[in-house]
């Protein structure tokens, strides 16, 4: 068995006979052991996911999830709701016999929304709906009173800057992919500001609009002046244009009490299954307890921290113990910045060369279709082969990405390997950040299998006979 365990670890570290040309595996050549040792578990994967569909806990993942939210609802950065929540999910892990349970400190933002409102006065009068962003100032308490300003891109913004100065500045971006997009959201302002502008208000980031406003997270650059920054609704930022285009001045009174507080301290919370023959060797399942202060939080993010939570309570159920140690991890402060996971990254520095692989679950749990795995082309032919025992659910879809979940990139952007939960989440950012995530997002049968899937690919993993390789992104072979 020795001999045998070896030969495969030099293998692996030799590499599999691939073809990673644009980061795109042509073939994959493990070796025959691996191969059948990972086909082997096959009967546990099955086990798992017969528990969870159909077996003692199905529906369990959802309706702790339900009475979570119901309880809490949405967990902001700073706020009593977030520790609140963070006691109850320290008090669940210990109850479900889970080892090693605790919080772990660490310092995050506080700021908070306060009233705030947007009307149109010129050409007609017309309530706005906003959500102002992360981190923005307020306005002060008489409002902001000014001229409109509508481009449709920073370029059209820069060309049009003689115009700019004392107006408020709405951007009616195109939707191009919320990667893209997104930086309109989080530059906006301070783009408007270096050109005069007193506000910015920012098309949603968002393919799909029901009059519904999404808020997130701004940041102001240095030597600016900061001024209020807040989203507006598709439609409102479509009618703006219009009325633009049409020729009118447009006047809107915009009062915003946001403000910042002193940061506050708030903890990640950890929870084990611990190893029964490695147990400094470490298998990380995520997801992010804290949420935006509108909805409830359910799809951004509790699903992710309840089947983290509950992929180590079936598991613990099922009196399954791996070699390596199984952790969940929730990380606070997450759409402030990654602040918790920042803060766990600088605490367990002298950890990570024992971090074997992390999972994310942080866009969303409805139906599962399988991993999007970053890291090295022979852990890639290992994920695909651990991706086959899931066809019960058929979730055996795999797909290579440099990056993966946002949180763990710290660590996968280092070069330790990670995956993310990959579903049918083209609705995604429909809810994302808006008052509709609420448990309506969510749906008991998926959760039941991204339970399954999240307990079975960390079991098997953490289990194997030999380590999860670290083999670069870019190796060819």
């Amino acid at each position: 068995m020795l001999i045998r365990q070896i030969i495969v670890t030099l293998v692996i570290a030799l590499g599999v006979l691939c073809d990673t040309a644009d980061n795109k595996i042509e073939e994959c050549i493990l070796p025959e052991d691996l191969v059948n040792e990972i086909a082997s578990y096959a009967p546990t994967v099955q086990k798992i996911i017969n528990t969870s569909i159909n077996g003692s806990f199905k529906g369990i993942t959802y309706n702790e999830l339900a009475y979570f939210v119901d309880k809490f609802g949405n967990r902001i950065s700073g706020s009593q709701n977030l520790e609140d929540a963070i006691d109850f999910m320290i008090k669940k892990s210990s109850a479900s016999g889970l080892d090693n349970v605790h919080g772990e400190e660490v310092k995050v933002p506080h700021w908070i929304r306060g009233s705030e409102s947007a009307t149109m006065i010129e050409p007609r009068t017309k309530s706005l709906t906003l959500l102002g962003l992360g981190n923005s100032v307020g306005t002060p308490p008489e409002g902001i009173l000014a001229e409109v300003l509508v481009v449709k891109s920073f370029d059209e913004l820069n060309a049009k800057a003689g115009q700019a100065k004392g107006k408020i500045v709405v951007y009616n971006q195109d939707y191009i992919s919320y990667g893209q997009s997104v930086a309109y959201r989080g530059q906006g302002a301070t783009a408007a500001a270096k050109v005069g502008g007193v506000a910015s208000l920012i098309r949603s980031i968002t393919p799909f609009s029901l009059n519904t406003p999404h808020t997130g997270m701004q940041s102001y650059k240095d030597n600016v002046t900061k001024i209020p920054t807040a989203c507006i609704t598709v439609e409102d930022a479509h009618l703006l244009q219009r009325l633009q285009d049409e020729g009118y001045t447009i006047k809107i009174l915009l009062k915003m009490e946001a403000q910042t507080l002193p940061d506050v301290t708030s903890r990640n919370v950890v929870a084990e299954i611990e190893g029964s023959k490695q147990p400094e060797k470490v298998v990380i399942v995520s997801g992010h307890i804290d949420s935006w202060d509108v909805g409830d939080g359910a799809m951004d993010d509790g699903g992710g921290v309840f089947i983290s939570w509950g992929a180590l309570a079936l598991l613990k159920n099922l009196n399954l113990k791996p070699k390596r140690t199984i952790r969940s991890v929730f990380w606070t402060a997450e759409e402030f910045g990654y602040v918790g996971a920042f803060g766990y990254a600088q605490q367990h520095q002298n950890e990570t060369d024992n971090f074997v692989f992390l999972m994310e679950s942080d866009i969303g749990t409805f139906n599962p279709v399988g991993l999007e795995y970053a890291g090295g082309a022979t852990g890639y032919c290992i994920v695909q082969e651990i991706a086959k025992l899931l066809a019960p659910i058929n979730a055996t879809k795999t797909r290579q990405s440099p990056s993966v979940g946002s949180d763990i990139e710290i660590w996968t952007g280092n070069g330790i390997p990670g995956a993310s939960l990959d579903t049918e989440n083209d609705k995604y950012f429909w809810y994302h950040h808006t008052p509709a995530d609420t448990l309506d997002a969510e749906d008991s049968v998926s959760l039941d299998k991204n339970t399954a899937l999240w307990a079975s690919v960390a079991y098997v993993i953490a289990d194997l006979s030999i380590d999860f390789p670290r083999d670069s992104l870019k190796t060819k072979h």
